[in-house]
């Protein structure tokens, strides 16, 4: 068999990405318990507080000054895809929405002509460490849909279709289905479709995410992607080694690979964890600055006058990093009032 690898790439903060996608972070922090305030109940001594990446002690406070994460900032241009594997994600918006989501729970949000939201990691466990590890993937939009209604939305983990193939050794690779097909003849559940202006909704772009966990030493082949155009890269990031046909990945590295041949994978001695990103490329000039991207340099200075002048709707709670309790239940409270537990 011929090699299935066309690149590959160290595994850094963020992830490299192609278009479609624009930005891919893997975050995994080592929580202490929490204090009252649902922040670390640790020292913040020698963190610079409000810029913490830095992982002392195995975790970050990120831009949090109490809490660990992300207070409010704006986007416009393009969707974030937040995949919480442990932990809870506090979410906060300018349309007044609100959530509360961890434990294999996906929030996707388009932020189309422009929103702002906080994401604050509570830690709620004041006996116990608080692990937090998810994915946030930002997909790009066309140019046709960029400055679509913000669209808020979440995918629960009970109707995230999970898929567990097995072997002839009896041995078994669970895949999680974010989005896209696993098989082309399948229809996605309702409840776990993209938001309707996403290029992920249009079955021609051919998008998947995928998480895929693998037990030592199985085996799994992936079906071809169903374009010759789309471009597959697959993110190892957890297991001692991954064999991609008849090559061998010998350290976390990320890999785009053949989309026109099936994908055999087996995994080695260890449990084997992989991100898979896919999707064909929208081909548009992409121009990006913090937040904002657009297919413009106009069009990112028209997003700076507009938020300045409309602040993407205001910012309608009491603080810049809004938490929800000390109450577990995870929920969203969408800005037309309706609500989902």
């Amino acid at each position: 068999m011929s090699s299935l690898l066309l690149h590959q790439a160290e595994l850094g903060f963020p992830w490299p990405t192609t278009d479609p996608f624009l930005f891919c972070v893997h975050h995994l922090d080592a929580y202490p318990a929490g204090n009252d305030r649902l922040g670390p109940a640790a020292s913040l001594s020698g963190r610079d507080l409000g810029q913490d990446f830095a992982g002392k002690d195995g975790w970050r406070m990120y831009h949090g000054q109490v809490v660990p994460g992300f207070p409010q900032h704006p986007h416009r241009g393009f969707e974030t895809v937040t995949i919480v594997r442990r932990g809870l994600i506090d979410h906060a918006d300018s349309l007044g929405a609100a959530a509360r989501f961890g434990s294999g729970d996906v929030q996707w949000l388009t932020a189309g002509s422009g929103i702002v939201h906080s994401e604050m990691f509570p830690l709620l466990s004041s006996e116990a460490p608080n692990p937090v590890e998810l994915f946030q993937i930002w997909l790009n939009l066309p140019r046709a849909e960029k400055m679509a209604p913000p669209h808020f939305s979440m995918l629960w983990a009970r109707d995230i279709p999970v898929f567990t193939l097995r072997d002839a050794m009896g041995r078994t690779t669970q895949i999680t289905k974010v989005a896209g097909r696993l098989r082309h003849d399948e229809e996605e559940p309702a409840a776990a479709r993209p938001p309707p202006r996403s290029w992920a909704a249009r079955s021609e772009s051919d998008v998947a995410i995928f998480c895929i966990e693998m037990q030592p030493h199985a085996r799994v082949t992936l079906p071809a992607a169903s374009h010759q155009s789309t471009v597959r890269t697959l993110y190892f990031f957890s297991g001692d080694t991954l064999q991609v046909g008849p090559d061998t990945l010998a350290k976390p590295v990320a890999v785009t690979v053949r989309s026109d041949r099936e994908l055999p994978l087996t995994s080695g001695s260890e449990p084997t964890s992989i991100l898979l990103l896919q999707g064909r490329p929208i081909g548009e000039p992409v121009v990006s600055y913090g937040p904002f991207v657009m297919n413009s340099r106009a069009e990112i200075q028209q997003a700076f006058l507009d938020y300045q002048r409309t602040r993407f709707g205001g910012w309608p709670w009491p603080s810049d990093d809004p938490v929800h309790g000390p109450d577990p239940q995870r929920f969203a409270r969408h800005a037309d009032g309706r609500i989902e537990k």
